[in-house]
Parts: structure tokens; C-alpha cells; sequence
């Protein structure tokens, strides 16, 4: 029988300014710090993040991340912090960069600290990574013996991101009840290892219940690029309540289909994680056989957000029924989390549901 498994980060500080004072949250974890940021994340960050290490006398290493979490750029940088004998990994940026960042950490057996800098996914607080090939495509995920010791979200530089990023967050929050659900009541078996606990599916509804309460006015604050109570709560949710919830609640098929989409071509890899996990979620749903009403819920509340909900705005406009089972074939391939929701679904009933998903989508109007 397998136990119930609950894990979380070391410590997670989320505040407006809180990244001026990250140089005396690290220094209680190391002295040598390896700093991997996107070049937009560092535009905006880099100073910030220098003047406070400097400030208590750190000595720090910076290398900007390439754009893909592949095993070639873990093993670049792994390189650059055997070479600067560094004790500690700081990741800054979006989903694909932190998740580096504890690649990285784990290869050099360092601590490890998580700055995002947009909250377009629930990747900070999790002991895992998502690994993917160079090109693009979903190869596996990648999991740790602990969480990050740190995880840091200054919402002053969250809310100045682009809202197109916030809203993906926002889409890859909301799948985090609807597959603990599914992980629930199929007694699967949830990312950390174990079935899933009071507490983490506690903390799944309430990340749901959050996000339809507050994304809405949250996001249009960060239109606007300021921080209110809305856009805190959001924060929370998209960030700390997802990532507890996803990793110690299951994952089910959202993630799988999403998963599977990486496997076609074309410009439907111009969208962002949370994006294509807004789609899968909704054909989860259709898979769980929810009445209209309910789908309809979630479909309108997506589209008040700019996210997906129909074919043409995946770019799939054009797609072929086999590209289709293509997808299907991934999402329910052996390893695939499809299986906290059924062993039973098929390929065939995944193409079909993306398919019922954006024919029930089109009547609701743009």
C-alpha cells in the first residue's frame, strides 16, 4: 500500500519588493551562488539581485538560459558551476528556466532558490522538472529527492509581466483541482510519490475556488501592471497553491493532452504551457462526462482571459483527425499521468474530445 506523501519548499516569501532583500534569504544557504536567468528576466531583475547579494558580501556567478530545459543546456551550465565551485543554484525567470535551475542543482547536489519572474506556471515550489528535447518536444519528467529550499515571487515585477503570461498561470492553476479530482477518486498515484493527502486536496479546491473568485479583477490589475489584494491572491494560487496541489494532489490528463500537443508542428507551439493546459483541461472535462452547464463555466471563464477554447486558437484549424490521434497516442502512452484519470481512455477518445471540446466552444462567441 502506498503512503500518503505531502511535500513543499523550505521557505516561500511572496511580497511587492521582496527581491531587494533575497541577498539575506540566500545567505542563510550558501556563499556561492550560480545565477541562471533568461535575458528578459535579468533586464529586469539583475540589478535588483546583485545590489542585494553584493550587499552581504556574496560572491556570485550569472549565465543567461538558452530557452529550452534540455538535457544539453542542463549539462552546460552543470559545467559552469562545477567550474566556479558554486554550493547553491539561483534560478530566475519562467517555467523552463527554474526548471533548469534544479536540473542544474540536482546534478551539483546544491541548494537550490527560485525567483520567478512571471507567474505563467506552477513549476517554482515542485522537486521536479519538465524535461523537454531541444526542439521543443516533451521528453520527461525529471524528479528530485527535495523541493527548493527557496522560493521568492516579488509581486511588484509579476505584475509588470505581460498579462498574456499571467492568464497561462492562471489556465495552469486551474487544472490543479480538476486532475487532483481525477487523481482522487481513481486512487492514483500524485507526483510525489505517494496517494493524495487531506491537505493537498484542501489546497487544490481551494486554488480553484480562488482563481474564480479573483482572476478576473487580478488580471485586469496586472493590464495595467500594478499589485492589488486580487493580484496577490492570484499570485498565491498560480504559484504556492498549484505547485502544493499538482505535486502532492496528481496530475491527470490536462497535463497529458498538453503533453501530447507537443508532438505536432506549427504555430501551435507559439502558445505558452498554460495555454495548451487550458485546452486540456477542458477536454478532461469532456472526457469526465460534465453536464454543459458546467463546461460552458469553465469555457467563459477562460475566454474573459484571452486563453484558448477552440481549435483555431490553437492554430489547429487545419488539423488532421490522425495528427489528432497523434496527440491521443502520446497522452495515453505508458508513463503518461492519463492514468489517474482512466487506464481505459484510448487515443481515439481524445481526439474525439478536442474535437467535441472546440465544437461546443464555438457557439459561445469571442
Amino acid at each position: 500500500m502506498t503512503n500518503i506523501i505531502f511535500v513543499s519548499p523550505g521557505k516561500y516569501v511572496q511580497g511587492k519588493g521582496v527581491l531587494n532583500s533575497i541577498g539575506k534569504y540566500v545567505k542563510q544557504l550558501g556563499q556561492k551562488p550560480l545565477i541562471l536567468a533568461g535575458k528578459t528576466a535579468w533586464e529586469v531583475t539583475g540589478e535588483g539581485i546583485k545590489s542585494s547579494l553584493q550587499a552581504e558580501g556574496m560572491d556570485f556567478h550569472s549565465l543567461q538560459f538558452r530557452g529550452e530545459s534540455s538535457i544539453n543546456e542542463v549539462n552546460r551550465i552543470k559545467k559552469e558551476g562545477e567550474a566556479h565551485s558554486v554550493d547553491m543554484v539561483i534560478g530566475v525567470g519562467g517555467g523552463k528556466a527554474l526548471d533548469t535551475a534544479k536540473a542544474v542543482a540536482d546534478e551539483l547536489k546544491a541548494k537550490v532558490v527560485i525567483v520567478p519572474s512571471i507567474a505563467s506556471t506552477d513549476a517554482p515550489t515542485s522537486a521536479l522538472s519538465v524535461i523537454y528535447t531541444d526542439q521543443g518536444v516533451f521528453e520527461a519528467y525529471k524528479f528530485y529527492s527535495k523541493n527548493p529550499d527557496l522560493v521568492l515571487v516579488d509581486t511588484a515585477i509579476i505584475a509588470k509581466a505581460p498579462a498574456r503570461l499571467f492568464a497561462s498561470g492562471i489556465a495552469d492553476a486551474m487544472a490543479t483541482w480538476v486532475e487532483a479530482r481525477a487523481t482522487l477518486n481513481s486512487n492514483g498515484t500524485a507526483m510525489a510519490g505517494g496517494r493524495t493527502s487531506i491537505a493537498a486536496r484542501a489546497i487544490a479546491e481551494m486554488c480553484e475556488n480562488t482563481l474564480f473568485n479573483h482572476a478576473i479583477p487580478a488580471y485586469k490589475a496586472v493590464q495595467k501592471g500594478v499589485v492589488t489584494k486580487h493580484v496577490e491572491a492570484v499570485v498565491e494560487a498560480n504559484t504556492l497553491l498549484s505547485g502544493l496541489g499538482f505535486e502532492s494532489g496528481g496530475l491527470a490528463a490536462a497535463h497529458a493532452i498538453h503533453n501530447g500537443f507537443t508532438e505536432l508542428d506549427g504555430d501551435i507551439h507559439h502558445l505558452t504551457h498554460g495555454e495548451k493546459v487550458a485546452y486540456g483541461t477542458l477536454v478532461q472535462l469532456m472526457l469526465e462526462f460534465h453536464p454543459e452547464e458546467e463546461l460552458h463555466r469553465y469555457i467563459t471563464f477562460y475566454r474573459k482571459l484571452g486563453l484558448p477554447t477552440t481549435l483555431k486558437e490553437l492554430h489547429l484549424e487545419d488539423v488532421s483527425y490522425e495528427d489528432l490521434l497523434k496527440v491521443g497516442q502520446a497522452a495515453t502512452q505508458e508513463g503518461e499521468t492519463m492514468k489517474n484519470l482512466s487506464s481505459d481512455i484510448t487515443a481515439e477518445d481524445v481526439a474525439n474530445g478536442i474535437l467535441a471540446v472546440d465544437q461546443l466552444s464555438a457557439p459561445v462567441g469571442i
